[in-house]
């Protein structure tokens, strides 16, 4: 079995590893405000040890820079200052250089510290610390894409995090109405919002096999979806109109043929591929006009058994709420989730940037409906 250390050296190397394909101008880049440079991510997962680890847990430890609580702290109030998210591309110091000598100084310190017996209380974050890398891990990777798929020449990050085509036909699963356990039991890893376990009612539904296809979304490009106010929801169809709206993120219209960039290039779009980059509106629209619907996400996870998942987080139509008994843990670490609860919706599954084991059918993601830099799909419901 691996070692808690043997984990996380594991865990920490993979970070690394993802940003091997880019060069250092790309480290700095922040193209829009919800994206993160690949900079700021190194260093932040690299705070997040220090802050909540090492100063707590390991007895005389001395912090690496001052400033950088304040330049890579995210979100953490209860920490203190910290820089604006829309302004971490304008920080060009500390350089992409000391931010690997500050992961090599924190690694030391880590490896130091879990080479020694370590206290429940301290387990307990350090598996919390590993599941956030693991969050960053596939926020870098979207974020990199970003940043290389809005450069004017469509760079290649590396021929990796690849669709399978759908070959199967489309089928639709039945599930009988009943009385079931949503949520994790907490007795392997969970995050806070997936606790407690409680029962709901759920209406017999039928869910497909199947995500939605690149040519299935086609057609609704096709049959005038992006035009047509009928399918949208009012937020959407504002924001269809406002950001000019007219196909998935990363589709390129090419001499009369579709085009999609992916981290290996930009290339003749694959109809038979999930059709991936899609917001809350596309997938809510895109349902309306098939005459079906999204599934809640107790839906989903009811019937997650019965169909094969993980190529990307996909959409429900259940707004990110708590579950009943939701506690928030008290001091920074209460702000992980609980405050996000507002204004987003859930998607579940995973997808092919999810680093391994880090799944599970109990899994709430959460984002605002207009986002889709993410790996995000759309599974239906009739």
């Amino acid at each position: 079995m691996e070692s808690i250390k043997d984990r996380f050296i594991r865990i920490r190397k993979y970070s690394e590893a993802l940003v091997k394909p880019i060069i250092t101008e790309d480290f700095s880049v922040q193209p829009v405000a919800f994206v993160s440079p690949p900079k700021w991510h190194l260093a932040h997962i690299t705070w997040f040890w220090e802050q909540f680890v090492l100063l707590v847990y390991k007895n005389g430890y001395k912090v690496y820079n001052d400033d950088f609580s304040y330049l890579f702290n995210s979100y953490y109030n209860n920490i203190g200052k910290r820089v604006f998210r829309p302004n971490r591309g304008l920080m060009t110091r500390p350089s992409v250089a000391e931010v690997f000598a500050y992961r090599a100084y924190v690694d030391e310190q880590m490896n130091e510290l879990l080479s020694q017996p370590v206290s429940h209380e301290a387990l307990q974050i350090i598996e919390i610390g590993i599941n956030h890398e693991e969050q960053h891990q596939e926020l870098l990777a979207y974020d990199i894409k970003f940043i290389l798929g809005h450069q004017p020449t469509f760079p290649v990050y590396a021929d990796r995090f690849t669709l399978k085509p759908i070959t199967a036909p489309q089928k639709f699963i039945p599930v009988s109405e009943g009385i079931y356990e949503i949520g994790s039991d907490g007795k392997s890893f969970c995050f806070d919002n997936e606790l407690g376990k409680h029962k709901v009612y759920i209406n017999e539904f039928e869910i497909a096999a199947n995500p939605v296809s690149n040519g299935e979304y086609l057609e609704f490009i096709n049959a005038g979806g992006y035009s047509n106010f009928n399918y949208w929801h009012d937020d959407g169809w504002h924001w269809v109109n406002n950001n000019k709206i007219t196909a998935p993120l990363y589709w390129h219209l090419i001499e009369g043929k579709w085009h999609e960039y992916d981290l290996h290039g930009l290339q003749e779009l694959n109809l038979n591929e999930p059709v991936k980059h899609i917001s809350f509106y596309e997938a809510f629209a895109f349902a309306e006009w098939k005459g079906m619907r999204l599934p809640t996400e107790f839906e989903w996870e009811v019937a997650s058994a019965h169909f094969q998942w993980g190529q990307l987080w996909e959409w429900t139509n259940s707004a990110y709420l708590p579950y009943p008994g939701f506690n928030k843990a008290p001091g920074a670490l209460g702000e992980y989730n609980g405050k996000f609860m507002v204004n987003t919706m859930v998607m579940r599954g995973a997808s092919v940037v999810t680093p391994l084991n880090h799944s599970r059918n109990t899994y709430r993601n959460f984002f605002h409906p207009d986002m889709r830099w993410m790996y995000g799909g759309i599974r239906l419901v009739k």
